[in-house]
């Protein structure tokens, strides 16, 4: 029996440090923090951090690629914690400007050639 991959993107494995908001469904600020990717396709990322995601929660990232910052608006699919006592969290992009589409197309192509 074979598993049927379930993602639209590849996954690159990236590590990158990001800036994060997290807001609540009345958009009220819960908290921020940093984090950083573990990978990264074009509709989420894998993200680790200190704190534990509330599913109910939209985030708002900035990330850096290269010399790049992009802003996306973003939800949280799951969020466990690892081996290491930090948290990896699914995230999964839900809104991003032309600009942020770009740079990350652009950054993802650019791994899968290395």
């Amino acid at each position: 029996m074979t598993l049927k991959e379930k993602r639209r993107h590849d996954r690159i494995s990236a590590l990158n440090l990001l800036n994060y908001v997290c807001l609540d469904e009345d958009n009220n600020f819960v908290q921020q923090g940093m984090g950083r990717t573990l990978n990264v396709s074009e509709s989420g990322i894998l993200l680790e951090t200190h704190v534990a995601f509330d599913r109910q929660l939209t985030v708002m990232l900035t990330i850096g690629l290269e010399d790049d910052l992009v802003d996306i608006k973003a939800k949280v699919i799951f969020s466990k914690k690892n081996p290491e006592g930090k948290f990896e969290s699914g995230i999964e992009f839900i809104e991003k400007n032309e600009t942020a589409s770009l740079v990350l197309s652009e950054y993802i192509k650019m791994f899968k050639t290395l």
